[in-house]
């Protein structure tokens, strides 16, 4: 196996010297139980193979890009009555963001992309404070499960947590560290009953333990490899467009 351009754990230092990368990538997962069936590592193991896919597409077209190396812990303040939970708070992500921009700054690599695959994960008001300290820099999140907006064509309940998505995707990816549905908890979860909640204007975090007994929220019954593969393919062809379009722009003319 060649080691790939694009990646920064597999390239060398031959590679990385001859190449004029502008674009940095990312990928931010975090470490935490997905149900009973799906392993902790669940949104690091989607991260990382979503940011190849797509850099190794935007490679092709001429993108000159690097995935950096995953950061495999996330925002898991209301989880940590689970075992082996493990939290980064929003205070630490901000000084972890600050040094890598801080690197990337220094050798003119100027557009960053956090490519985020963890819901407890939020980096617009850090890249908000970031920004000021680096204006000339373009950062930004891609949110990966938010790129398909009708996820329905694809699931018939796709889920939050460990559901029918997720599931599907982690049998496309590493069907070898997913356990039989059977073993599965159902996902079965409550939600905030305040009205607020309901019309999408009110939101509080989730107390996990309270809210979902098996860690899971929404069925993965219906799961299949077939499913994620498809999906993850329209993710994918999304964001690698992303890349290119990202790529070929001046940052002096982002704005129309």
């Amino acid at each position: 196996m060649k080691p790939k351009p694009y990646l920064l754990c597999e390239t060398n230092w031959k590679t990385v010297k001859k190449t004029d990368y502008t674009i940095a990538v990312l990928p931010w997962g975090a470490t935490e139980a997905h149900n009973y069936h799906l392993p902790y590592g669940t949104d690091n193991i989607q991260s990382e193979y979503i940011a190849e896919k797509a850099a190794r597409m935007a490679w092709k077209k001429g993108a000159k890009i690097i995935v950096l190396p995953n950061m495999p812990y996330g925002v898991n303040t209301q989880q940590m009555d689970i075992k082996l939970t493990m939290n980064l708070n929003p205070s630490t992500q901000i000084m972890i963001l600050r040094d890598i921009i801080d690197n990337l700054y220094d050798q003119n690599i100027l557009k960053f992309v956090v490519l985020n695959g963890h819901g407890g994960n939020d980096f617009k008001q850090m890249i908000r404070e970031l920004k000021a300290e680096y204006p000339a820099m373009y950062i930004s999140q891609v949110n990966w499960y938010y790129t398909v907006p009708d996820m329905k064509k694809y699931f018939k309940e796709p889920g939050d947590h460990a559901g029918e998505m997720e599931t599907s995707n982690m049998l496309k990816i590493v069907p070898e560290l997913v356990l039989p549905l059977k073993d599965a908890g159902s996902g079965k979860s409550k939600k905030l009953k305040f009205k607020g909640r309901s019309e999408g204007w009110l939101w509080a975090p989730r107390e996990w333990t309270r809210v979902t007994k098996d860690t899971g929220i929404g069925n993965p019954a219906e799961a299949t490899k077939e499913k994620g593969k498809a999906y993850l393919k329209e993710v994918t062809n999304k964001i690698a467009d992303y890349f290119v379009e990202l790529y070929e722009t001046n940052l002096k003319d982002i704005y129309v």
